[in-house]
């Protein structure tokens, strides 16, 4: 079969640019075909899969958005593919493989000056091209709850949404390379690691993370260290930890590789994101035993919850109830159980077949679209 498998752009440390990833890497497997269109490309080629490199100019992140959705579908009306998959909210789209939060539900409350505005109406243009009744456009979500937000608003067909599973690929949780993190950085053994992970540091709350950790006691507060790790704009927040009293705690690492070495060493995940589809990080957190507080936004807190594997700020945030499980979990001598519940937990449902899942379901597409036959050039 013939892939085109389109993304806005490919960096090696996003979830969403992970799945893209492994799930090219599993179609690339199969025999498939597979013609990756994007905007930009950072790391390792894909072997094998042709790259197309799309460019999409203009002042704002919305206009390079659309261009790319409209250069892109110029460019497939040419091409013959099996299927056009993406994982980006682009028109033109077969099947769309859904990592993001719904648009519209963002902008309720806001006023009708921001409704007209170019960004608004570009974003939920390309939304509604995917979730509108009449839309035939096959999506994979990855949890009932964003599900239920689409259905609500756009009033979308069930049928055609596939929850997944969660899922990551077990080599990434078993690459541990036997350093010790804690003794490169020099962290003494009665000093406590939060982590955060994740890109786009407003989005995944490191604002919240950083006053949680200011609000602890004295003489926790000193032997607990904020790491984070991710790609964003520091300046600020390290303003926000000196405002705190936490400056000399708080570390940024950027973008790393080696997130489940950082994940096996620490003692708590701290998530407190203001937007989440699913959250990836969580699942990799619960595979190494590391217990996790989150936001109840999180697609993947139910799985937190139903694990036991640590403690959710329930919806509307609020930054005291943060602080106040912060320190109850830090304080609490049965953290480490609370970890050993989510690993087993995730071991026990199985949650390293997503990505194979998601070609089985792009397969099984195909097949019955074509009537079991294959397309050709």
């Amino acid at each position: 079969m013939r892939f085109a498998l389109c993304l806005y752009k490919f960096f090696p440390y996003g979830g969403l640019q992970r799945d893209f990833l492994s799930i090219a890497k599993i179609c690339l497997e199969r025999g498939h075909e597979v013609d990756v269109y994007t905007t930009s490309w950072e790391g390792k080629k894909l072997e094998k899969g042709k790259i197309h490199i799309i460019p999409a100019q203009g002042y704002s992140n919305h206009t390079r958005m659309k261009r790319f959705s409209n250069r892109l579908n110029a460019l497939l009306a040419k091409k013959s593919y099996d299927a056009i998959i993406g994982f980006n909210k682009l028109e033109g789209l077969d099947i769309y493989y859904g990592a993001d939060t719904i648009f519209a539900k963002q902008i309720n409350g806001k006023g009708l000056l921001y409704r007209i505005l170019p960004r608004y109406r570009t974003y939920l243009q390309l939304e509604r091209s995917i979730f509108a009744p009449e839309s035939k456009t096959k999506i994979l979500i990855l949890s009932a709850k964003e599900r239920d937000s689409y259905t609500s608003y756009y009033g979308t067909p069930r049928e055609r949404f596939e929850i997944l599973p969660p899922g990551i690929p077990k080599n990434r949780v078993l690459s541990l390379d036997g350093r010790s993190i804690r003794d490169e950085y020099g962290v003494p053994d009665d000093f406590k690691i939060v982590l955060v992970v994740g890109s786009g540091f407003k989005t995944k709350g490191v604002d919240r993370a950083i006053k949680a950790v200011g609000s602890l006691p004295n003489l926790i507060r000193k032997k607990t260290l904020l790491w984070i790790i991710g790609r964003g704009k520091e300046r600020g927040y390290l303003k926000l930890a000196k405002r705190v009293g936490i400056y000399n705690n708080v570390k940024f690492f950027g973008p790393r590789e080696d997130v489940p070495q950082f994940l096996n060493e620490a003692d708590l995940l701290l998530h407190p994101a203001r937007k989440e589809a699913a959250g990836i990080v969580i699942i990799e957190a619960m595979c190494v035993g590391l217990p996790v507080l989150v936001t109840g936004v999180c697609g993947y807190a139910e799985h937190v919850r139903k694990a036991q594997a640590g403690r959710i700020v329930e919806i509307p945030f609020q930054q005291g109830q943060l602080n106040k499980l912060l320190l109850e979990m830090l304080n609490d001598p049965r953290l480490k159980d609370m970890g050993e519940r989510g690993k087993g937990y995730i071991y026990e449902n199985g949650f390293f077949e997503l990505h194979e899942r998601v070609v089985d379901i792009i397969e099984q597409y195909v097949l019955k679209l074509t009537g079991g036959t294959i397309l050709v050039t």
